[in-house]
This record gives C-alpha cells, sequence and structure tokens, in this order.
C-alpha cells in the first residue's frame, strides 16, 4: 500500500460528505496495483440525499435563461483549461494512462464539448407557432427533463462524465452522476471545480459499486438515466427504469468493423489502423480491433500490422514514447488475457498476446489471425490491445461479416472506390462509418449505436435533444 491514502468524497448539494454509514472502497492504481485512495461506498441514504439535492435545486437551473446556463457551462471550459494540470493527474492516477497523451488528445477535446453545449444551450428549437385548426395556434416548448441519473465508465471516467453532464445541464436538468468504482478521481475532481461555479445541487457526485448505481436507476425521482457500460449492465438499467418508465440512455460498448479493401494504401492504412485499435489499450468502444481485409492483400497486411503491433510501446504514465498504459483493473486484464487463452486451434498470434512486466496491468499490443466468424474473439468486445484479423473474398462476404455481430456502433472502410464507399457506408449497420480514417470524433457529430450498442446519442444537437422533452400547448385565438 502507498505511504498516504487518499479520501475521496461524495459531492452533494454543494458539500463534499463522506458515506452515510461510514463505508469505503479501495482505489487501486492501475500501474502499480497499489491502493492510493478510498472512495465511498454510497447506499441508499446517499442516493437518497443526492436525489433530494438535485430535485431541490431543478426549478431555479430549469427556469435560468439559456445565456444564463451558457454563461456558466463557460465558466467551467474555462476552469477545466485553469486545473488542467490537475485534471490530468487525477486521470493518470485513476486509468494510467499516458500524461503527455491525456494532455493533447484529452483536455483540448472535453473543453471543447463543454463549450459546443454551452452554446447548445442557446438552441432550444421547436417548430414554428402556427394555426393547424381554425381558430386554435399550436406552439412546441423544449423542456428539460428533470433530474438526471448518470453512470459513467472507466475507460474515459474524465471525459464520459463530460459527454453526460454537459448536454443535461445545457438543457436545464440537474444531474447526479456516478463514477466507475475503479476510477473516481477525477470526477471528484471535476464536482470541485464545478463547485465553485453552479448553484449547490445542480451537479451531484456519488461514488459506489454496481448496487449503487441500481439504487440510483431505481430511485423514485431521476427522469431518465444515462449509462456508459457493458450491455449487461445496460439491459439491467433498462429492465429497472421500465418499472416506472424512466428515459434511457445507454451507450454499452461495441466491436468496430475495420473493412480493408484491395486498393487501399496498405502502409498509410495499418499505421492508423494499429493507433486506432491500441490507442487507450484498445479500452474504447469504437476501437478498431476486428479487421476484415481483402485476401489478395492479406498476408501483406497482416506482416505489416504486426511489425506495428511490435513497435508499439506501452509502459509508465511519464514515459513520452509509449501509446498506451495499463489496462483498467485486474478484472480486465483477466478478461483479456482469457481470450487469448482460449483461441481456437486455427488462430494464429501474430504479436503479443502476453502480458507485459510483472507489476502494474499492462498487456502487450496484440495480431490475431486465421480466425473465422464465428470465434468468441469475433463475436464478443475484448476490451483490450489485440486486432483480430479476417481474410474476405468479396464486398458481399465483408459486409455479411462485418455486420454479422451483436454490436453496431462503429466502422470504418479503407478503400479508393467512391462508389464502393458510398455503397458500404449505406449498408453497415452502424451508428458511425468512417471511410480510410478510424476513430475521430467532433463535438457536433453524434455517437452512438444501433442494435446492443444501445441507444440515444453523445454529443451533437442530437444528444442536446436526448435531455429534453416535447410539449405541445394550444391555445384559442378567438378571445
Amino acid at each position: 500500500m502507498t505511504a498516504e491514502v487518499r479520501r475521496l468524497r461524495n459531492y452533494i448539494n454543494g458539500e463534499f460528505r463522506d458515506a452515510a454509514d461510514g463505508r469505503t472502497i479501495d482505489v487501486v492504481n492501475p500501474v502499480t496495483e497499489e491502493v492510493y485512495a478510498t472512495s465511498p461506498l454510497s447506499g441508499p441514504a446517499d442516493v437518497d440525499a443526492a436525489m433530494d439535492a438535485a430535485a431541490a435545486a431543478f426549478p431555479a437551473w430549469r427556469d435560468a435563461t439559456p445565456a444564463e446556463r451558457q454563461r456558466a457551462l463557460l465558466k467551467v471550459a474555462d476552469a477545466f483549461e485553469e486545473r488542467a494540470e490537475d485534471l490530468i493527474a487525477a486521470e493518470s492516477e485513476n486509468t494510467g494512462k499516458p500524461i503527455g497523451l491525456t494532455r493533447t488528445e484529452e483536455i483540448p477535446p472535453v473543453v471543447d464539448q463543454i463549450r459546443f453545449f454551452a452554446g447548445a444551450a442557446r438552441l432550444l428549437e421547436g417548430r414554428s407557432a402556427g394555426e393547424y385548426m381554425e381558430g386554435l395556434t399550436s406552439i412546441v416548448r423544449r423542456e428539460p427533463v428533470g433530474v438526471c441519473a448518470q453512470v459513467a465508465p472507466w475507460n474515459y471516467p474524465m471525459m464520459m462524465a463530460v459527454w453526460k453532464f454537459a448536454p443535461a445541464l445545457a438543457a436545464g436538468n440537474t444531474v447526479v452522476i456516478k463514477p466507475s468504482d475503479t476510477t473516481p478521481a477525477s470526477t471528484v475532481l471535476i464536482a470541485e471545480i464545478i463547485g465553485q461555479i453552479l448553484p449547490k445541487g445542480v451537479f451531484n457526485v456519488i461514488c459506489g459499486d454496481r448496487d449503487t448505481g441500481r439504487a440510483m436507476v431505481e430511485h423514485r425521482i431521476p427522469a431518465m438515466a444515462s449509462i456508459t457500460g457493458s450491455v449487461r449492465a445496460g439491459m439491467q438499467v433498462a429492465e429497472s427504469a421500465a418499472k416506472d418508465v424512466k428515459r434511457v440512455h445507454l451507450e454499452l460498448g461495441g466491436k468496430a468493423p475495420v473493412v480493408v479493401f484491395e486498393d487501399t494504401d496498405i502502409a498509410k492504412a495499418v499505421e492508423d489502423i494499429s493507433v486506432a485499435g491500441y490507442f487507450n489499450a484498445g479500452q474504447d468502444c469504437t476501437a478498431a480491433t476486428r479487421v476484415l481485409v481483402h485476401e489478395s492483400i492479406h498476408d501483406e497486411f497482416v506482416t505489416a500490422l504486426a511489425k506495428a503491433a511490435a513497435d508499439t510501446k506501452t509502459g509508465l504514465p511519464d514515459d513520452e514514447d509509449v501509446l498506451y498504459g495499463p489496462l483498467n483493473n485486474a478484472n480486465q486484464l483477466a478478461q483479456v488475457s482469457g481470450f487469448i487463452e482460449r483461441l481456437p486451434a486455427h488462430a494464429r498470434v501474430e504479436a503479443g498476446g502476453h502480458r507485459v512486466g510483472d507489476k502494474g496491468y499492462f498487456y502487450a499490443p496484440t495480431v490475431v489471425s486465421g480466425l473465422k466468424q464465428d470465434d468468441e474473439i469475433i463475436q464478443n468486445e475484448v476490451f483490450g490491445p489485440v486486432i483480430t484479423v479476417q481474410s474476405f473474398t468479396d464486398e458481399a462476404q465483408a459486409l455479411e461479416w462485418a455486420n454479422g455481430v451483436e454490436y453496431a456502433l462503429a466502422s470504418s472502410v479503407w478503400t479508393k472506390d467512391h462508389a464502393r464507399a458510398m455503397r458500404m457506408s449505406k449498408n453497415l449497420d452502424f451508428g458511425c462509418v468512417w471511410i480510410n480514417t478510424h476513430i475521430p470524433l467532433v463535438a457536433e457529430m453524434p455517437h452512438g449505436g444501433f442494435k446492443k450498442s444501445g441507444y440515444g446519442k453523445d454529443l451533437s444537437a442530437y444528444g442536446f435533444e436526448d435531455y429534453t422533452r416535447i410539449k405541445h400547448v394550444m391555445t384559442s385565438i378567438e378571445g
């Protein structure tokens, strides 16, 4: 255990608090495998307190003008920039991510996304007023839904918290958000930052485990539950929310196909795909980890990808040469290792396939070829630095295999043939299709999937609208 263990606390109604019953969870640094903090193991009393605070704060925040909410969120964005180094340190300790990449690849988009939704606060659009029945004028009001119960994941604790609270607050909702039990530090720091700006009760953080999240979703107060997590967790949330007809917003993972045709620039594709597959240790729902390559270039592509894997470095957060750090926790290391250990006899490990070192949850950049469509590692999400490769014969087979999984979040097509790219983008059953690139996201465009990847959108005006409800108002104009 580290010499000094910090105590993280819930943030409820403008105050930092321990769990009502004093229970805590140890928080482990995935680089050292040592406990560096404790966080509250929140129970029903803590959930009640947070929800009551959010409900009490809702009327005033709802009635604030869009301009007032915009100004508050712009101050939050400025504060994130001012506290950037503190956020980077907390996020790196949370996750083991490289400090340099967190500074360049996460802080700028996080700040930009908050500013985007600050602007969206002033664009609550509805259809224009009109007379659709003689003597009566109809108008449409777009309103906040109320208190939002939000559960963020451990792969991008800071960024996913922003994806949840920024549109919700911009639309006039109040928030109770729970970080993962393995990564609470950056979210608690966000509460400290936001607490200097927003009225008390508008933004609340409670830490805990799955039971805490379950209590949030089942609570009588929230009008909406939002979760980023596993399919199993999403199904449980949807089932629980259905009991009192809560709105549900789900982002539940992916198994992104990366379809590489024979006319692709192999060197460029391998370079981009390896980064998109190994970034954040492959712990990304959109990661480029399921590659389908035309048979005519398969062997050349696999050789190049295996070399790229060998040249990719994992290591300590302060090492400027590493692309990614450790897996998030011991369970995740066991899950990734298990997929490799259970590979069928026809599979070939072209690179990696093993843990790195004897301390920390590091796993080598891995390439596996020779796989069949019904293999476990093709059908299920690994969520680690493992890229699989399949060989296809023609466009029809590529499309069939690409769509032949239960996930439907993101995909990419690699070809110089514009017509083929358009056909594939039309027929790929995924919420996002990239062409000759993979993984870039912008605040203005929606992110969300189909099938077992969930429903609802993050980012963009569509993500903003998910946190609103529509009301029809009709009035007589005949006196």
